[in-house]
């Protein structure tokens, strides 16, 4: 046998290709999220929405800042108690406070911001993916889309030469 410790699962649960779209990805990191039971369930039922969250900074106690996602939406779980907590409600997300300083620093930048890029299970829990990233002008969209689609011509030159 082996000592080598299993790396945990990764259980893709939503994904935000829009902001791959919209923006310059420019670092990610891994957060956990504060959640519900009834929201984790729901959750694993993948009835969660990343399209419009982003992640704001706020003063939390003392002088540390608490990051937070908002606008993502979590369905209600449907066998859950009357009480479910509200579908786009503010969520923590769990960071470190250098982490929460250092991306709070740079999201201060003129077009810089911080939002999902997927969620998922790691193990039992929900953690999400965000990054620090730059809006993208309309110009940058097409380059974008031109590069993709030279890329899936190249790709089908080389598979109709293999055949």
């Amino acid at each position: 046998m082996s000592s080598e410790k299993k790396s945990p699962t990764h259980r893709p649960l939503a994904a935000n290709r829009r902001a791959l779209h919209e923006y310059f990805v420019l670092e990610r990191c891994e957060a956990g999220v504060a959640l519900t039971g009834t929201e984790v369930k729901s959750c694993r039922a993948g009835r969660i929405q990343l399209k419009e969250g982003f992640v704001e900074f706020r003063s939390g106690p003392g002088r540390n800042q608490e990051a937070w996602l908002v606008g993502v939406h979590i369905s209600p779980y449907s066998h859950g108690p009357r009480d479910n907590p509200p579908p786009a409600r503010d969520r923590k997300l769990l960071l470190g406070s250098r982490e929460i300083d250092r991306l709070a620093g740079r999201a201060q930048a003129k077009g810089f911001t911080v939002v999902p890029l997927a969620a998922y299970l790691k193990g039992d829990r929900v953690k999400v993916e965000i990054a620090l990233v730059q809006g993208k002008k309309l110009h940058d969209k097409r380059e974008t889309e031109r590069g993709k689609e030279l890329d899936r011509e190249a790709a089908r030159a080389m598979a109709g030469e293999r055949d």
